[in-house]
């Protein structure tokens, strides 16, 4: 359908062209211009239906779902697991055992905290108001991670007093706190609570990405320059998460600086995006005495089901294989006291949240603390409302000491201006020696490189465990009986014949695929992978016909979230609008990492189920593989795992995960077939050297953005690979080209 649409959208530009291009006089030849154009046109759409495998098939209506669909399967398999497993739970021991599994869960899948390095703060700039003081502050959570911030205290505070306070986290506004968050913050300052407000990660004055010239973030503003980053962390085994929690725990130290703050009476609350940094910074830290949650908690299951995981910063490696759901960060901090703030019509489902509720209520009962946690509720949308608000300060008030009127007052903002910490207004502009999250984790992938170093001297070891490593790590799971292919309809062609199959996949969804037979077959196939799944094979530039034409067999895939398969229609965030993106999902690949897999990991498991479809063909002796750009690690990793494809030529391959995380501008599509931790333990150069003796081609190699600017880490790549042949005596078996010809080809697989 949306094939047609774009035909006629473009048939109509045409025809506005025509119009308004040629004369009166040339009517006639613009007529048979408009006929070469509909024939044109109609040729291609023509040729992609001709394609379609399952297309009327009612029973796979959905299948361009069918990644996302088959990946939350899992994720709600392993959260019904956990569910069951609170529903068992009837003792306060119970509780109390299952609180502490939590915390080291959480643990467990965060991972260790930078080391506390000195905050080297500042107070820049100081503004004196009516019943407050604001003082704007600069300080270090990481060496040279400048933190961006404004505390607020109120006038009536004086030298030796002990004022609770509150952190206040900002949600996704690209303004961090200076946005829409003044209201509640400056009515908790008119009620005697201190705040201290700081600029999360890319928002704010610390965009990581921010263009001077425009003054705009270069990949987008807020959640895409959090999932932009994430994407490269997660292959380093961390999470932007983890930066993220380390910000406020560092917030916190620095509270504890001034001598007005009363350490035993510390909140932290924020709405949306800040309400997700309220809930996971607290279990992390015991000194937060308070926290209220807004529009955020629900349940994992009716998120996935309504819309989608979230921003990248809110995503953990194993969170869904390790059992954790929204209501264990609040089962964690309890007995403390805790609030969530709710809306009925918000986009954290309301019944995941009331289901939340009834979870942590019976934590607190084990506790027999049930009046330190509740549960408000307005009819809104995803927004802050007045009722909600008093909500929030009367909590406090109660469960800070600071008893009050919880009055919602009308207050004037601060400008922006006002509010500004930076000489500039972005950290990246004022300070030469600044750090950004891509600085910091590319610095974790050169030590993790070294150690990957350090494992490659071990020759006949190291191998077979970078295979152990990938299977494991992409959660492949090895294909079981043979599958038994589906044929719905043929077409003759000059030579040769297509043959529109699917088979079914790793889970309840088809693979399909062509299967194109020559007349005279060399009794070689060839299995085919390409971005864009079996509609490359209308190229203008076949290359598929061509390799047929010299007799071989090929088979050519929409593996699942390609073509008839995908991508889905999960938009969100999660698009890059690069001009060299091809619609990577981010909010597919997400809930993949979280219940400990990858999609690479899936589509090559169905590689080698379609490995065994050709096997099981008399007529075919031996099986080679091409694999264009980011669908090369899919064959790289197969080709790993089973050693019946004897030559795997990549075209346009990237050089290694590493390369990536080095790019400060990566291509967003090669995130698709990435697995996150690999760097921890393997990378695809090591995968390539170790399918020695077998044969190998590589042409255009790239480093992580798609180009060739990252020369010495494309060249270290291609030494690791050329090591592992030359450590077999096979150095002959490796080919590296510039731009293989259709000719090199031919050569390479004869």
């Amino acid at each position: 359908m949306q094939k047609e649409m774009d035909f006629e959208s473009l048939l109509s530009s045409y025809m506005k062209l025509i119009k308004k291009r040629l004369s009166i006089q040339n009517k006639f030849l613009g007529k048979i211009f408009f006929v070469i154009v509909l024939l044109s046109l109609s040729s291609n759409s023509n040729a992609q239906k001709e394609l379609d495998v399952i297309k009327d098939w009612k029973g796979f209506s959905n299948a361009p779902n069918a990644l996302y669909d088959h990946i939350t399967d899992q994720a709600y398999g392993l959260l019904n697991e956990r569910k069951i497993e609170v529903e068992n739970l009837r003792s306060t021991d119970d509780w109390l055992k299952y609180q502490e599994k939590v915390k080291g869960s959480l643990k467990k899948v965060i991972g260790e905290f930078p080391a506390r390095t000195p905050l080297n703060s500042k107070i820049v700039s100081t503004i004196e108001k009516d019943f407050y003081r604001v003082e704007n502050i600069l300080f270090e959570s990481q060496p040279n991670f400048y933190v961006t911030s404004s505390l607020f205290i109120p006038s009536s505070v004086k030298e030796g007093d002990k004022v609770p306070t509150i952190v206040y986290c900002s949600g996704h506004t690209a303004q961090g706190y200076r946005g829409g968050y003044q209201q509640i913050i400056l009515n908790l300052v008119k009620k005697g609570f201190v705040v201290f407000a700081y600029d999360p990660i890319g928002q704010g004055e610390r965009f990581q990405y921010f263009d001077s010239v425009n003054n705009e973030s270069i990949v987008g503003a807020v959640t895409r320059e959090h999932a932009y980053s994430t994407a490269q962390i997660f292959l380093n085994g961390s999470s932007l998460t983890k930066y993220m929690i380390w910000d406020g725990i560092r917030a916190v130290d620095y509270l504890l600086t001034r001598n007005f703050v009363d350490g035993s009476r510390i909140g932290m609350t924020g709405r949306s995006g800040g309400g997700f940094q309220t809930a996971y910074i607290s279990p992390f830290d015991d000194r937060i005495d308070a926290i209220a949650v807004e529009n955020h908690i629900t349940t994992y299951t009716r998120m996935l089901q309504s819309i989608g995981p979230r921003e990248g910063e809110q995503n953990i490696i194993g969170m869904f294989s390790n059992k954790i759901d929204h209501a264990d960060f609040l089962i964690a901090v309890a007995p403390k006291p805790a609030l969530m703030i709710t809306t009925t019509n918000d986009i954290f489902n309301i019944d995941g949240s009331k289901e939340a509720e009834e979870e942590i209520s019976k934590m607190y009962k084990a506790y027999d603390k049930e009046d330190n946690f509740g549960r408000v509720e307005d009819l809104a949308a995803h927004s802050s409302t007045k009722k909600n608000r008093e909500a929030t300060y009367a909590f406090f008030q109660q469960h800070l000491d600071n008893p009050g009127d919880p009055f919602d007052e009308e207050l004037v903002p601060l400008s922006e201006e006002e509010l500004q910490v930076t000489p500039t207004g972005q950290v990246s502009t004022s300070f030469d020696n600044y750090e950004s999250v891509f600085s910091l984790n590319k610095k974790e992938a050169e030590k993790l490189n070294e150690k990957l170093k350090r494992s490659r001297k071990a020759i006949e070891d190291y191998p077979a465990k970078v295979v152990e490593y990938a299977k494991q790590l992409s959660g492949y799971i090895k294909p079981g009986t043979n599958p038994k292919p589906v044929l719905t309809g043929s077409i003759r062609k000059t030579g040769y014949l297509i043959e529109k199959y699917f088979i079914k996949g790793e889970g309840d969804y088809p693979v399909p695929y062509l299967l194109f037979t020559p007349d005279a077959s060399n009794k070689k196939a060839i299995i085919y992978l390409h971005p864009d799944g079996k509609i490359a094979s209308s190229s203008e530039s076949n290359e598929i016909e061509d390799v047929v034409n010299q007799g071989y067999t090929v088979l050519v895939p929409d593996l699942i979230g390609t073509g008839e398969t995908g991508p889905g229609e999960w938009l969100g965030g999660s698009y890059f609008d690069h001009a060299y993106n091809k619609g990577l999902i981010y909010q597919i690949w997400y809930p993949s990492v979280m219940i400990g897999r990858s999609i690479l990991g899936i589509r090559v498991s169905d590689v080698l189920r379609l490995v065994q479809v050709i096997k099981e063909n008399d007529e075919i002796k031996e099986i080679r593989g091409i694999a264009h750009e980011q669908m090369s690690p899919v064959l790289l990793h197969a080709a790993a795992f089973e050693k019946s494809i004897t030559h795997v030529a990549l075209i346009k391959p990237y050089s290694s995960y590493r390369s990536i995380v080095a790019s400060r501008f990566y291509a967003p599509q090669f995130i698709d077939n990435a697995v996150a931790g690999s760097l921890q333990y393997y990378d695809l150069p090591d995968l390539a050297a170790g399918l020695a003796p077998i044969k190998l081609l590589i042409s255009g190699i790239t480093d992580g953005n798609g180009k060739h600017e990252n020369l010495s880490i494309i060249n270290e790549d291609i030494e690791i690979i050329k090591s592992g042949f030359k450590n077999t005596g096979t150095e002959n078996n490796l080919f590296i080209l510039d731009n293989a010809s259709i000719e090199d080809l031919y050569n390479f697989f004869d």
